[in-house]
């Protein structure tokens, strides 16, 4: 059970630390709209539970940020909007932070980057010098590395999420996916996480695969 109050304190904290002295208002509807929405009944696996576990990796990781509060808001809306059967999550996601984060009195500038880290969430493949991209994609990718019974439960929920699609065309696309992971040089892109949670990603998206296609 996700801790409600202590999610609402750490998105009081990343909306004041990213929209800074000027300030601005209430943080708290704000943090109910959002709570409500990582809530909705269809999800199964984007859940509080793995909004909490980005924002515990991107503490993890914050070392790596220039701007880890801004990271922070793009964990909040980077599933916010999240409907199984639609492939446009993402850039609806980022529409919503564009609309809420002004708004809430966070600048121009600040909003287009959290919209922008959002949309990234869609290849996960940041530049070289995107450091706030990179802690984003990590921080969302970090489950891939999970201890097994974690890695396990992670898999079961993908498969109830999409449990409207039938059994082997859901191994075909799940199939497909691991394989482009696999295929990738670097699953994660800073040093903690290549030091930390590469290999085990990998054992465990080959494992996975393995077990798929039997």
């Amino acid at each position: 059970m996700a801790d409600l109050e202590a999610l609402r304190a750490r998105w009081t904290r990343a909306l004041e630390g990213a929209r800074g002295p000027a300030g601005g208002p209430d943080p708290a509807p704000y943090a109910e709209n959002l709570l409500a929405r990582w809530q909705e009944p269809q999800r199964r696996y984007h859940t509080l539970a793995h909004l909490t576990a980005v924002l515990d990796h991107i503490d993890v990781l914050r070392e790596y940020a220039d701007e880890p509060d801004v990271v922070r808001l793009a964990a909040w809306f980077h599933d916010a909007v999240y409907l199984p059967d639609r492939s446009e999550n993402e850039e609806r996601s980022a529409r919503l932070a564009e609309r809420a984060l002004p708004e809430a009195g966070v600048t121009e500038e600040r909003t287009a980057e959290v919209a922008r880290l959002v949309r990234l969430t869609v290849t996960h493949d940041p530049a070289d010098d995107d450091r706030d991209g990179q802690v984003l994609c990590d921080a969302d990718l970090a489950i891939l590395a999970a201890p097994p019974s974690a890695y396990a439960a992670y898999t079961a929920a993908v498969r109830e999420e999409y449990g409207f699609v039938p059994a082997d065309a859901f191994r075909t696309g799940r199939s497909a996916i691991l394989r482009e992971l696999l295929g990738l040089p670097r699953l994660f892109r800073t040093p903690y996480g290549q030091d930390h949670w590469e290999a085990t990603a990998r054992y465990n998206i080959a494992s996975e695969l393995e077990m798929l296609s039997t």
